[in-house]
């Protein structure tokens, strides 16, 4: 496969994952799948995740692979077969998607970590409930003890609804991080050697 084949393999995938990335982002300010908690959300009592707010799946994830994206599938056109300036330019923007998809991946890793926020128990004899993050803390622990998810009261089954999309935007983060990185070394061949002519691709 010439290098200019082979950016056209890498861009089609990172725009399905750039834009896997940004449903997901959005999705997670709309907890339980209503708007309550994203109109209500404030920095004195936090409704959302902060992990959420930090945008990782549509900044980093999605903007930041988005653009590389665009650029490498240029490259892969018949009009720059052998523009080596074009290959070497395409290292350049898929640095930038790496950084993105590791900005990506580190948000969503925090934020597994770090558990939801909702509206629980206190866990100190009483009946009293209040709004934070009851998992904050435990290392992910509580990832491997379902048991503990009910704990969270409201939204309703917001543990399963953060895990499942922070880990999709992981999943998601991981593939273009790699994605991305191939495209440097092909960029990088494609910059020394030339991407193959019409004649090559015939």
């Amino acid at each position: 496969m010439c290098t200019g084949a082979c950016s056209k393999f890498i861009a089609v995938p990172l725009y399905v994952l750039a834009l896997v990335s940004v449903i997901c982002n959005i999705m997670l300010f709309f907890p339980d799948f209503s708007t309550e908690y994203a109109g209500s959300d404030s920095e004195s009592d936090p409704r959302l995740t902060d992990e959420v707010k930090y945008m990782g799946g549509f900044i980093g994830g999605g903007i930041m692979i988005l653009i590389p994206a665009i650029h490498i599938h240029l490259t892969s056109t018949k009009s720059c077969c052998a523009n080596r300036c074009g290959m070497f330019l395409s290292i350049g923007f898929a640095a930038l998607g790496v950084a993105g998809a590791i900005y990506s991946l580190a948000v969503a890793a925090v934020g597994l970590q770090n558990g939801p926020v909702c509206r629980y128990r206190a866990d100190n004899g009483t009946e009293i409930e209040t709004w934070g993050r009851p998992f904050m803390g435990s290392s992910g622990d509580y990832l491997g003890d379902k048991d503990s998810w009910d704990r969270c009261l409201i939204p309703e089954n917001v543990v399963e609804f953060n895990l499942g999309l922070f880990s999709t935007l992981l999943v998601a983060a991981a593939l273009e991080a790699v994605l991305c990185a191939f495209q440097m070394i092909n960029g990088l061949f494609g910059c020394i050697c030339g991407t193959c002519s019409d004649k090559d691709e015939d």
